[in-house]
């Protein structure tokens, strides 16, 4: 009597157990094709990841040698809530995709940033993904700092010539910079004299600004812009002295910029 009443308990529970288990299975599979049922720990990995991503992306670094304002609304009349040094690293909390206005010659807009815990305005011709150049920083190591946060950065160095008169060829590839950003770069690298302002688009085919301040014993010390119908084509700068001849040009190879220094030793 026991054992007929054994069977029917196992026979009445073998479907419920078999349901259980195909329960069981079916919720597995949907954790791994469904992406509402991803484990929390998991959830929280790709939401810090994505997190991370974005918030590198969003800061910029002042370029503008005197500092950039912060300012109270989105408009270069509005007042001034603060001032960023050279170099500092900002926070963009919004950046406007179109450009609104054009300062010196830079064509940009108001974005909406945070520095040293105050949120304000400043404009964005003046804040590149880059950071630029500490003073009297070579081209070489500037470059390896940049390669660390940016590896689709280039540097090349040349030496040429004869013993008795040395050529150095340095080359700086810059990916997705704009112009105004790789001349700001090249005028720290290469001491280009601050008198020079970013030239503008606009303008002759060929213009000459010769330096009204040159140091003393330099030969020629001039800006050489080129354009064609109104866009840049290429900066260079010439300077030379009793010792060297040098040159320094900023050239746009597609969506690269390169700036290149070549020097002469007399």
């Amino acid at each position: 009597m026991k054992k007929v009443v054994l069977l029917l308990i196992i026979t009445i529970s073998a479907p419920s157990l078999y349901s259980c288990k195909e329960e069981v299975s079916k919720t597995s599979e949907k954790s791994q094709n469904d992406p509402l049922t991803i484990p929390e720990a998991q959830l929280a990995l790709a939401t810090e990841s994505s997190e991370a991503v974005s918030t590198e992306a969003a800061y910029k670094y002042v370029t503008a040698t005197s500092g950039l304002s912060l300012r109270a609304f989105n408009n270069l009349q509005s007042d001034k809530v603060g001032k960023m040094p050279y170099g500092s690293k900002v926070k963009v909390i919004h950046s406007e995709s179109k450009n609104t206005m054009n300062v010196s010659g830079i064509r940009g807009a108001m974005d909406e940033v945070e520095f040293n815990h105050k949120t304000g305005f400043a404009f964005n011709g003046y804040l590149s993904r880059y950071f630029p150049p500490d003073r009297d920083m070579h081209a070489k190591a500037y470059a390896e700092e940049l390669r660390v946060h940016f590896p689709e950065v280039q540097f090349s160095e040349i030496h040429k010539g004869t013993v008795s008169k040395p050529i150095t060829q340095e080359t700086l590839s810059l990916p997705k910079a704009q112009w105004h950003e790789a001349f700001f770069i090249a005028q720290q690298l290469f001491e280009i004299p601050s008198e020079f302002e970013f030239p503008r688009s606009e303008g002759k085919d060929l213009e000459v600004i010769q330096d009204q301040k040159p140091k003393k014993d330099i030969w020629e010390s001039k800006l050489e812009i080129t354009r064609k119908d109104d866009v840049l084509q290429k900066i260079a700068y010439l300077y030379s002295s009793k010792k060297f001849h040098s040159q320094v040009f900023v050239e746009k190879e597609g969506t690269t910029i390169k700036i290149t220094k070549i020097e002469t030793l007399q």
